[in-house]
Protein backbone atom coordinates (compact mmCIF):
# COMPACT_ATOMS: atom_id res chain seq x y z
CA UNK A 1 0.00 0.00 0.00
CA UNK A 2 1.50 3.31 -1.01
CA UNK A 3 2.56 6.18 1.53
CA UNK A 4 -0.20 9.07 1.46
CA UNK A 5 0.93 11.71 -0.35
CA UNK A 6 1.52 14.65 1.77
CA UNK A 7 0.24 17.92 2.04
CA UNK A 8 1.99 21.20 0.56
CA UNK A 9 3.61 22.64 3.47
CA UNK A 10 2.63 26.66 3.55
CA UNK A 11 5.27 27.88 5.42
CA UNK A 12 7.81 26.02 3.12
CA UNK A 13 6.19 27.66 -0.02
CA UNK A 14 6.63 31.05 2.27
CA UNK A 15 10.21 30.32 2.94
CA UNK A 16 10.70 29.70 -0.60
CA UNK A 17 8.90 32.89 -2.22
CA UNK A 18 11.24 35.05 0.88
CA UNK A 19 14.52 33.27 -0.49
CA UNK A 20 13.89 34.10 -3.80
CA UNK A 21 12.90 37.62 -3.70
CA UNK A 22 15.17 38.68 -0.76
CA UNK A 23 18.06 40.27 -3.56
CA UNK A 24 15.62 42.69 -4.51
CA UNK A 25 14.87 46.09 -3.44
CA UNK A 26 10.98 46.59 -1.94
CA UNK A 27 9.72 48.05 -4.72
CA UNK A 28 10.82 45.41 -7.55
CA UNK A 29 9.61 42.67 -4.56
CA UNK A 30 5.91 44.30 -4.75
CA UNK A 31 5.79 43.98 -8.38
CA UNK A 32 6.88 40.15 -8.56
CA UNK A 33 4.42 39.05 -6.21
CA UNK A 34 1.83 41.55 -7.86
CA UNK A 35 3.05 39.41 -11.33
CA UNK A 36 2.67 36.35 -9.47
CA UNK A 37 -0.53 37.11 -8.35
CA UNK A 38 -2.14 37.79 -11.82
CA UNK A 39 -0.10 34.77 -13.30
CA UNK A 40 -2.02 32.66 -10.41
CA UNK A 41 -5.52 34.35 -10.90
CA UNK A 42 -5.64 35.54 -7.61
CA UNK A 43 -7.30 38.88 -7.01
CA UNK A 44 -4.27 41.79 -6.80
CA UNK A 45 -5.64 43.57 -3.70
CA UNK A 46 -4.41 42.30 -0.85
CA UNK A 47 -6.81 39.95 1.52
CA UNK A 48 -7.55 41.44 5.22
CA UNK A 49 -6.40 37.90 6.33
CA UNK A 50 -3.01 38.14 4.66
CA UNK A 51 -2.46 42.24 5.76
CA UNK A 52 -2.23 40.49 9.27
CA UNK A 53 -0.04 37.71 8.53
CA UNK A 54 2.55 39.37 7.26
CA UNK A 55 2.28 42.03 10.28
CA UNK A 56 1.88 39.17 12.78
CA UNK A 57 5.27 37.25 11.12
CA UNK A 58 8.32 37.97 13.02
CA UNK A 59 11.05 39.43 11.72
CA UNK A 60 14.41 37.28 11.50
CA UNK A 61 17.16 37.91 13.23
CA UNK A 62 19.71 39.97 11.06
CA UNK A 63 17.10 40.69 8.07
CA UNK A 64 17.09 44.27 6.87
CA UNK A 65 13.70 46.26 7.12
CA UNK A 66 13.67 47.71 3.41
CA UNK A 67 12.59 51.69 3.97
CA UNK A 68 11.74 52.76 0.19
CA UNK A 69 12.05 56.58 -0.54
CA UNK A 70 8.02 57.90 -1.09
CA UNK A 71 6.88 57.34 -4.62
CA UNK A 72 6.35 60.40 -6.58
CA UNK A 73 2.41 60.91 -6.04
CA UNK A 74 1.63 63.59 -8.87
CA UNK A 75 2.09 62.59 -12.49
CA UNK A 76 4.26 65.49 -13.07
CA UNK A 77 7.14 64.22 -11.50
CA UNK A 78 6.11 60.88 -11.91
CA UNK A 79 6.35 61.23 -15.65
CA UNK A 80 9.41 63.56 -15.60
CA UNK A 81 11.13 60.71 -13.48
CA UNK A 82 10.35 58.26 -15.98
CA UNK A 83 11.24 60.51 -19.41
CA UNK A 84 9.07 58.99 -21.91
CA UNK A 85 10.72 59.25 -25.67
CA UNK A 86 7.98 59.03 -27.17
CA UNK A 87 4.15 58.86 -27.41
CA UNK A 88 3.27 55.30 -26.75
CA UNK A 89 5.76 55.14 -23.81
CA UNK A 90 4.02 58.22 -22.74
CA UNK A 91 0.35 56.13 -22.44
CA UNK A 92 2.25 53.57 -21.36
CA UNK A 93 3.00 55.43 -18.25
CA UNK A 94 0.28 57.39 -17.45
CA UNK A 95 -1.58 54.10 -17.82
CA UNK A 96 0.73 52.52 -15.37
CA UNK A 97 0.48 55.95 -13.37
CA UNK A 98 -3.07 55.80 -12.79
CA UNK A 99 -2.93 51.62 -11.97
CA UNK A 100 0.00 52.18 -8.92
CA UNK A 101 1.11 55.21 -8.79
CA UNK A 102 -1.95 57.87 -8.03
CA UNK A 103 -3.07 59.17 -4.93
CA UNK A 104 -5.87 56.58 -3.55
CA UNK A 105 -8.42 59.18 -4.73
CA UNK A 106 -7.31 58.99 -8.35
CA UNK A 107 -6.45 55.76 -9.23
CA UNK A 108 -8.26 54.22 -11.81
CA UNK A 109 -7.20 50.79 -13.87
CA UNK A 110 -8.03 52.02 -17.30
CA UNK A 111 -7.51 54.81 -18.96
CA UNK A 112 -9.17 56.83 -22.02
CA UNK A 113 -8.14 59.63 -24.29
CA UNK A 114 -9.53 61.97 -22.11
CA UNK A 115 -7.23 61.13 -19.42
CA UNK A 116 -4.28 60.94 -21.33
CA UNK A 117 -5.14 64.29 -23.01
CA UNK A 118 -5.16 65.78 -19.29
CA UNK A 119 -1.89 64.00 -18.38
CA UNK A 120 -0.35 65.75 -21.36
CA UNK A 121 -2.00 69.28 -19.74
CA UNK A 122 -0.45 68.04 -16.40
CA UNK A 123 2.84 66.93 -17.45
CA UNK A 124 3.59 69.79 -20.13
CA UNK A 125 3.56 67.63 -22.81
CA UNK A 126 2.91 68.63 -26.09
CA UNK A 127 -0.65 67.80 -26.88
CA UNK A 128 -1.33 64.85 -28.94
CA UNK A 129 -3.51 65.32 -31.91
CA UNK A 130 -5.93 61.79 -31.21
CA UNK A 131 -4.88 60.51 -27.92
CA UNK A 132 -6.99 57.83 -28.87
CA UNK A 133 -4.87 56.43 -31.91
CA UNK A 134 -1.86 56.93 -29.40
CA UNK A 135 -3.70 54.54 -27.34
CA UNK A 136 -4.14 52.77 -30.23
CA UNK A 137 -0.90 52.07 -30.93
CA UNK A 138 0.53 51.48 -27.78
CA UNK A 139 -2.03 48.48 -27.32
CA UNK A 140 -0.62 47.54 -30.81
CA UNK A 141 3.49 47.44 -29.73
CA UNK A 142 2.30 45.54 -26.77
CA UNK A 143 1.75 48.04 -23.72
CA UNK A 144 -1.71 48.18 -23.19
CA UNK A 145 -4.85 45.68 -23.32
CA UNK A 146 -8.49 46.83 -24.52
CA UNK A 147 -10.72 48.03 -21.64
CA UNK A 148 -13.62 46.64 -20.48
CA UNK A 149 -15.12 49.73 -22.27
CA UNK A 150 -15.09 50.96 -25.92
CA UNK A 151 -12.36 53.37 -25.85
CA UNK A 152 -10.35 52.48 -22.24
CA UNK A 153 -7.40 50.47 -22.20
CA UNK A 154 -5.31 49.22 -19.12
CA UNK A 155 -1.58 48.56 -18.65
CA UNK A 156 -0.50 44.77 -19.02
CA UNK A 157 2.36 43.45 -17.76
CA UNK A 158 4.56 44.29 -20.56
CA UNK A 159 3.40 47.99 -20.38
CA UNK A 160 4.39 47.47 -16.16
CA UNK A 161 7.73 46.37 -17.21
CA UNK A 162 8.59 48.81 -19.82
CA UNK A 163 7.60 51.99 -17.56
CA UNK A 164 9.27 49.95 -14.12
CA UNK A 165 12.30 48.66 -15.55
CA UNK A 166 13.32 49.94 -19.18
CA UNK A 167 12.24 54.21 -17.67
CA UNK A 168 14.11 56.31 -18.03
CA UNK A 169 16.91 55.56 -20.04
CA UNK A 170 15.53 53.40 -22.11
CA UNK A 171 17.00 53.06 -26.05
CA UNK A 172 14.15 52.54 -28.31
CA UNK A 173 11.81 54.74 -29.99
CA UNK A 174 8.63 52.82 -28.91
CA UNK A 175 8.33 51.16 -31.99
CA UNK A 176 10.34 48.22 -30.49
CA UNK A 177 13.44 48.92 -32.43
CA UNK A 178 16.52 50.18 -30.87
CA UNK A 179 17.70 53.16 -31.80
CA UNK A 180 20.87 53.18 -33.93
CA UNK A 181 23.86 55.35 -32.83
CA UNK A 182 23.84 58.28 -35.29
CA UNK A 183 27.38 58.75 -37.26
CA UNK A 184 28.44 61.60 -38.74
CA UNK A 185 29.18 60.90 -42.69
CA UNK A 186 32.71 62.22 -44.29
CA UNK A 187 32.28 63.92 -47.91
CA UNK A 188 34.41 62.50 -50.44
CA UNK A 189 36.67 65.38 -50.64
CA UNK A 190 37.51 65.66 -46.93
CA UNK A 191 38.71 62.03 -46.50
CA UNK A 192 42.41 62.17 -46.72
CA UNK A 193 44.63 60.36 -48.57
CA UNK A 194 41.96 60.20 -51.40
CA UNK A 195 43.09 60.97 -54.58
CA UNK A 196 41.32 63.36 -56.92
Amino acid sequence: MAAPASSPDDLEAVRAVVDALKAFPAEEQRRILRWAQEKLGLSTGPSPAAVATVAATPVEAGAAISTSTPRPRDIRAFLQEKGPSSDNQFAAAVAYYFAFEAPESEKKSEITASDLQHATRLSGRERLKRPIYTLHNASKRGYLDKGRARGSFRINTVGENLVAMAMPGTDTDGSGARKRPTTRRVSRKARPGRRK
